[in-house]
């Protein structure tokens, strides 16, 4: 089934209701949505688009990008969103590599392209010209199989070169309804404020509000702000959003300071990197039980396991801590166990790589055979991620394996390291990685963003965690480098750590 056809349904059954916005301006109704949609479509049909190609979205977030989204869809096209932070050489190559045959950009974006000796045609959705040119529109999507192409996501690459991830009608279906039975439940009069970059989680949780019939808010900033958020949910009310911790943790520094109370947030699902025990408490305490976490991966889009707000409000139930450290429990579409290096599943309680299967898997990654068949073995996802599962199914989210330290033969997840050191009033930010020793192997150090002194958190550390475990040196940072998703960049920690005599 063709993603498209939610949109037609909406707006045929009601085309008067309201659906995208600007700030607080209403921009369209889902008639109008669908009809624009419909003419995009047209338009790239003109143009010699056929059903299967790619064409880019290289867009900041605006109400434009859901109607080129969902005009792509209705011609049977395959969308290629850029996260607009980008360069335009990483835009690139992934336009390239994709083989994208045209792509929608907003303003400034049109002239990175160009910059970047982009030679396929760039349509400006800024120009008043992208507008007036669609006359005709197709009525209704062209109908798309099921395991058709319906968006191809590139992966970060803080580790090389980024990898297209093959994502397709069924699996975003699926990822839809899950979010209706195991995230949060989609009301008509909901809102959906698209705070973070919409070529990632935040976007693609759309397709469910469409079904819905629910509103579509864009920033007028384009990006994210915690005092427009507050004001745009206040205004709004019934707003669903979607941040990653990093966000979170601004948002409730950001209202603690101004006085604000979260008012209009109905749920925030949280995501996209690790969520510190202290950072949840903190905004659960301040801004009330509105908090959803989900884990999943660009090859298992947003779908993995799910921490429901009960969980994370729950401070009676006897393992309510241990449960809001962990990411939840397997979502309804998918198999979730804990592998052995060989694959073979593990009991509770033992560690090993986070392993997934169902319907929101990946077929592969584009034109990388070598990258799939290392990934997916037997059907199986291996994300990469370490942790284990408890007794009742709750999987508690360790280290990437890459990231693991081994020092004197003992593994040491950095997180658990991160979660202490997090716990003092004065670090804002930390980040553990492992440098090279001649006896040990590998010894533990830590990044710090704060003005504790290395004496407070040797005390810390050892009220705390075991004596191996302790960073064996602390350097103090302004800032920790992350990419344009918010992920520290672990890769570039430990380069300064070679690179120092």
């Amino acid at each position: 089934m063709n993603l498209g056809t939610w949109l037609e349904r909406t707006a045929r059954h009601d085309p008067d209701r309201p659906a995208l916005f600007l700030g607080q301006d209403q921009v369209a109704t889902y008639g109008q949505f669908h009809h624009r949609a419909g003419q995009v479509a047209a338009w790239l049909e003109s143009q010699g688009i056929q059903p299967g190609d790619r064409v880019g979205i290289f867009m900041k977030n605006v109400p434009d990008y859901l109607i080129v989204l969902y005009g792509i869809w209705y011609a049977g096209a395959a969308a290629v969103p850029i996260n607009a932070k980008l360069h335009g050489r990483e835009a690139r190559f992934i336009l390239e590599n994709s083989g994208t045959r045209l792509t929608f950009a907003t303003g400034e974006l049109v002239r990175a392209l160009t910059e970047a000796g982009v030679t396929s045609p760039v349509v400006d959705t800024d120009n008043p010209a992208f507008a007036e040119s669609h006359a005709a529109a197709r009525a209704a999507p062209i109908h798309c199989a099921p395991d058709d192409l319906a968006w191809l996501f590139y992966t970060s690459g803080t580790t090389g070169r980024p990898k297209g991830v093959m994502i397709t009608h069924r699996m975003l279906v699926t990822m839809s309804l899950c979010y209706q039975s195991d995230v949060d439940h989609v009301r008509a009069d909901d809102a959906i404020l698209y705070a973070a970059p919409m070529s990632h989680g935040a976007g693609i949780y759309n397709m469910v509000h469409v079904l819905a019939g629910a509103r579509h808010v864009c920033p007028t900033s384009g990006g994210f702000d915690p005092a427009e958020i507050f004001d745009l949910a206040r205004h709004h009310g019934a707003v669903q959003m979607f941040a990653a911790p990093t966000m979170i943790r601004r948002m409730t520094d950001a209202a603690k300071e101004a006085g604000a109370t979260g008012e209009g947030l109905r749920t925030v699902a949280y995501g996209g990197g690790p969520m510190y025990l202290a950072d949840i408490i903190e905004a659960e305490i301040h801004f009330g039980p509105i908090f959803v976490q989900i884990y999943g991966q660009g090859e298992c889009p947003m779908a993995i396991t799910v921490l429901p707000r009960t969980d994370v409000s729950d401070r009676k139930h006897p393992d309510w801590r241990s449960r809001l450290a962990s990411i939840g429990r397997a979502q309804s579409a998918v198999e979730v166990r804990i592998g052995a290096p060989d694959g073979s599943r593990l009991p509770p309680g033992e560690h090993g790589e986070i392993m997934v299967r169902g319907e929101t898997v990946m077929p592969g990654y584009w034109n990388n055979p070598d990258a799939t068949a290392k990934t997916l073995i037997d059907g199986w996802l291996m994300t990469g991620d370490m942790g284990f599962m408890d007794v009742a199914g709750y999987v508690t989210l360790q280290d990437r394996s890459k990231d693991m330290i081994i020092s004197g033969g003992s593994n040491i997840y950095p997180r658990e390291v991160e979660e202490v050191l997090l716990t003092h009033p004065k670090v804002n930010e930390a980040s553990v990685v492992g440098r090279a020793h001649p006896d040990w192997g590998e010894e533990v150090v830590a990044f710090v963003v704060g003005s504790a002194t290395p004496d407070q958190l040797d005390k810390l550390c050892t009220e705390n965690i075991a004596r191996f475990k302790r960073p064996k040196a602390y350097v103090f940072v302004p800032e920790l480098p992350k990419n344009n998703y918010g992920k520290v960049l672990k890769t570039e920690l430990r380069k300064r750590l070679e690179e120092q005599p």
